[in-house]
């Protein structure tokens, strides 16, 4: 499966999948997901498009598989005939999955992040961690990027992956001053504090764990915020996001309604952003 990804095309296909689903040229209804054991959970995921094709991804999360070996995330994905319903697939949806969802978050900094941005962040060295490193520099020419993870160990491991990244030790030192945060942890608590970031900084954040989330809620507010669809986002946790809790959906912007141009992106240099992903 990764040999046949062509990572610029998905950046490519992601564009035009957050624009059809603000059009309302796709149906994708809210995920449902149940619990299992070990605190992970299992998430259904269908969706159809005319011309874009119909399928579902199962895909699931179990946080402490870092002591099995296992992936914290695990998927399949199924493809079906839209005019038959006959199946025509089914994928390894794992790596998909992971690559798609820092496709999303650099998809968000190829049109959020100034320009100028040569600072990235990267908070959580696991498997976002990883995808992150490999897609963010695909959208800016990051001079330096700073890696933060539980243990200086795990980042270490990661930096060494680019000679343009170095492991730092804390969260704090690799957010202070950097252009680009994102956040892939699965932290159940906020990993950043708004008093950390900088003027004109933009935010990623892709994980998703009970009982906060990994954003500051202080930060969510002050931010010019960014999300997938506003419809699924802003559901009740599980189905939603836990940072976004009893928020107003109308203070978000969709990804594809930027990308459409019915809705603003940064709208100074200055402007702090944030796009929060479902993951």
């Amino acid at each position: 499966m990764t040999a046949l990804l062509d990572l610029d095309r998905l950046l490519e296909a992601l564009e035009e999948g957050f624009r059809a689903l603000s059009s309302g040229r796709v149906e994708v209804p809210a995920r449902t997901a149940v619990d299992g054991e070990n605190e992970g959970w299992l998430a259904s995921m269908p969706g159809y498009g005319e011309g874009l094709g119909l399928g579902v991804k199962l895909v699931t999360v179990f946080p402490h598989n870092d002591a099995t070996g296992l992936p914290s995330h695990q998927a399949l994905i199924a493809l079906f005939d839209p005019e038959t319903g006959s199946p025509v697939a089914v994928m390894d949806g794992t790596r998909i999955t992971a690559i798609r969802t820092a496709g999303g978050a650099a998809v968000s900094v190829r049109h959020l992040a100034r320009e100028d941005a040569g600072v990235l962040a990267i908070l959580g060295a696991g498997v976002q961690g990883h995808a992150h490193l490999e897609m963010m520099p695909r959208v800016r020419r990051f001079a330096e990027i700073r890696v933060a993870s539980r243990t200086v160990e795990s980042a270490r491991r990661l930096a060494k992956l680019d000679p343009r990244a170095r492991a730092v030790e804390s969260f704090e030192a690799a957010v202070r001053g950097a252009d680009v945060v994102a956040l892939c942890t699965h932290s159940g608590e906020p990993v950043i504090r708004r008093e950390w970031v900088a003027p004109g900084a933009h935010v990623t954040s892709v994980g998703y764990a009970a009982p906060s989330g990994e954003l500051d809620r202080r930060l969510v507010e002050a931010a010019h915020l960014f999300v997938e669809s506003r419809a699924a986002a802003f559901l009740p946790p599980p189905a939603g996001c836990f940072e976004l809790a009893g928020m107003d959906p109308n203070t978000a912007t969709e990804v594809g309604e930027m990308l459409l141009g019915t809705r603003p992106g940064r709208r100074s240099p200055d402007e702090i952003t944030v796009y929060k992903s479902m993951g």
